[in-house]
């Protein structure tokens, strides 16, 4: 049995609907992947960039300590400060200096690494003292 003529159309591409099912089809496939990995690698990327930029506001803070340290031992016949509130009360820092995640810098004197000098570090974002992620 023919087709009525009232029944028979053309569709052209552009014509069809589009519905939730062709943005996610096979054809999309690779466009929709390829966005979902950059999307991904954008992330990654700006955590570790955000990272990297924690470490380097708390380096700054590191070095700021080490000279007010540094100044407060050569004008103290270079004895150890008791403590860096010390160095605050005495002008030579304005504020207790923190790290880029809000911990307080530590001092410690006499030094690890050289027993006649000082130690500033930072106890890294996990907060933990001996951590392996300090910043030194």
């Amino acid at each position: 049995m023919p087709i009525p003529r009232e029944q028979r159309s053309v569709f052209f591409a552009w014509e069809r609907r589009r519905g939730v099912r062709s943005v996610f089809g096979r054809a999309r496939a690779r466009q929709t992947l390829l966005a979902v990995g950059a999307l991904a690698g954008f992330v990654s990327l700006n955590r570790l960039e955000r990272h990297a930029s924690q470490v380097r506001v708390t380096r700054a803070s590191i070095t700021t300590a080490m000279n007010a340290v540094a100044a407060w031992r050569a004008d103290h016949d270079h004895g150890c400060p008791p403590s860096m509130a010390e160095i605050v009360s005495a002008g030579y820092l304005t504020l207790l200096p923190r790290d880029a995640w809000g911990r307080p810098i530590r001092m410690t004197c006499p030094g690890r690494r050289d027993p006649a000098g000082f130690d500033v570090s930072s106890d890294g974002p996990d907060g933990r003292p001996e951590g392996l992620d300090r910043v030194e």
